[in-house]
């Protein structure tokens, strides 16, 4: 069975990354009780630029919470231990930390029925610089897209609530386009 560990929103702040001063909403903080889901995502979050992240396609992100221990080990062998010896769920920039559902299993159209409502699985995410300077370490995109380990982008299907805690179910859609593939082929085009 699928869960929605924890619940994470964030404000578009200044942060400064590499010299600049440059507004991003990647940094999430775990909200407790239900959260409202509207067509553009949960209530009370942000996205910084809506040119990458947000609208009705790229509404939630998700991401499996099995990828986090890899992630400690990465940031372990960049010499970043101790800085947070937690990595707490959001730490990926996801709304949505989700346990028993990875990107394997997933298909362009498929529905996480929740209680309250659904969501729609749109798309990968396609790693950038801000989540370089969130993980602390240069080279962290390139790791995610190494290893494929990039989450889902959520369209909200059915408008309602969400809670941390609670189950879901993975209702397939048309089955055509997987996750894994749409990801290689997002980043083979940026390649050429």
């Amino acid at each position: 069975m699928s869960q929605l560990l924890s619940l994470q929103i964030g404000s578009a702040r200044r942060v400064g990354i590499h010299g600049r001063n440059v507004l991003t909403a990647i940094h999430k903080q775990a909200v407790t009780g239900q959260v409202a889901v509207m067509p553009l995502g949960l209530a009370g979050d942000e996205q910084a630029d809506l040119s990458v992240h947000g609208g009705l396609d790229k509404a939630v992100y998700a991401y499996p919470s099995e990828h986090y221990p890899f992630w400690r080990q990465a940031r372990a062998d960049a010499g970043l231990t101790g800085l947070d010896d937690g990595l707490p769920w959001g730490s990926m920039g996801e709304n949505l930390s989700l346990a028993g559902l990875l990107e394997r299993d997933v298909w362009v159209g498929d529905v996480l029925q929740f209680t309250h409502g659904a969501l729609r699985v749109t798309q990968p995410r396609e790693p950038c610089y801000k989540f370089n300077a969130a993980m602390g370490f240069s080279h962290a995109s390139k790791v995610m897209a190494q290893q494929g380990c990039c989450g889902l982008y959520l369209a909200v299907e059915v408008p309602g609530t969400l809670q941390a805690g609670e189950a879901f179910d993975l209702v397939a859609g048309p089955r055509r386009l997987g996750i894994p593939e749409m990801f290689r082929a997002k980043l083979f085009k940026h390649l050429r």
